[in-house]
């Protein structure tokens, strides 16, 4: 079995292990580090009352926190499931360099769990969008901004 196999049975090992304990759907994922799992995770959505708790989320974390840092630059993430909007946001946060998925963001629709409207949400411009957005304080805003960018050894990420 290739080393991409084995890394993603072990994803869909977790997924299975979260839904018999009824902690959520059918997401699992591992981040790898040169050949080696740094973070495991799966959905506990259901489990710890978080919508952010997805099987992904949860790897990135555990790698972090393993590795004892917020960039998973070299890393690979193998996930059950092509990952969402959100889940996809946090992979490019942590600068994760490759994604393997399973089974695709359509077939997970067809398991309800559709990604689709979110993914078109967010290709709108914000006043188009379902969820209302507005701006406010915006000048209050920014002289906060302008003062992290003035603390003395800030690290940027």
């Amino acid at each position: 079995m290739q080393h991409h196999e084995k890394f993603m049975l072990r994803a869909i090992e977790l997924a299975r292990h979260g839904i018999n304990q009824g902690a959520g759907g059918p997401f699992g994922a591992v981040v790898v580090k040169d050949g080696v799992i740094v973070g495991e995770g799966w959905n506990q959505v259901l489990a710890s009352s978080d919508p952010t708790a997805h099987g992904e989320i949860m790897a990135i974390r555990d790698a972090c926190a393993h590795e004892g840092v917020f960039s998973l630059e070299g890393c690979e993430i193998y996930t059950t499931g092509q990952p969402c909007p959100m889940c996809l946001g946090a992979i490019y946060w942590a600068r994760i360099d490759r994604i393997y998925h399973g089974f695709r963001v359509e077939d997970a629709a067809d398991i309800g769990f559709d990604d689709a409207e979110f993914f078109r949400q967010i290709g709108l411009p914000a006043d188009a969008r379902a969820i209302p957005s507005q701006e406010l304080c915006r000048e209050q805003a920014l002289l906060l901004a302008d003062d992290y960018l003035r603390l003395p050894g800030l690290q940027r990420y």
